[in-house]
């Protein structure tokens, strides 16, 4: 039984619950957003979740990452994520931390960036196909309503080129 970190609307720690729960409920929860850079900072790594994923399955996604775990800590998040979503060990660089509210989906995003040219090992699961887009690709496809992205990757990415 996974438990998850659940937090106030604020990100501060209030409780665990079953992940199952927390999705029944809608509860506020944290998790690491990643969004992985080419090293010579010209392109980002966006990928397509599978069929099978339980929120926004099907959708591009041009940052990956997940739910908080109730015993780790955001970094340690990130860094795991990041090494079963594409198989890249690094310790990912902190640059904000907001909130995302999409129904009953409700969430702090702490979100980080890596700079890394792969390889990538996608986690089956998950990942159904990845590659690389230019920078301003990937900013004109999250600002146009009709790419079939993830709401709050679109979202994130968005805050992210603000911060970057």
């Amino acid at each position: 039984m996974e438990l998850v970190a659940v937090v106030d609307p604020d990100g501060t720690p209030i409780g665990t619950a079953t992940r199952a729960r927390m999705r029944a409920e809608g509860l506020w929860h944290a998790c690491a957003v990643i969004v992985v850079r080419s090293l010579d900072g010209t392109r980002l790594y966006v990928h397509r979740r599978t069929d099978t994923k339980d929120v926004y399955p099907g959708l591009y996604d041009p940052t990956c990452g997940g739910v908080m775990a109730a015993d780790e800590t955001a970094d340690e998040c990130a860094e795991r994520e990041l090494a079963e979503e594409l198989g890249v060990s690094a310790a990912p660089e902190f640059r904000f931390r907001t909130p995302f509210v999409d129904g009953t989906i409700r969430y702090v995003a702490h979100v980080y960036d890596v700079r890394s040219d792969g390889p990538f090992t996608h986690q089956p699961e998950e990942v159904a196909w990845g590659g690389w887009m230019d920078l301003e690709e990937v900013r004109a496809k999250a600002e146009d309503p009709e790419w079939p992205v993830v709401p709050d990757g679109r979202a994130l990415i968005l805050e992210w080129f603000r911060w970057a």
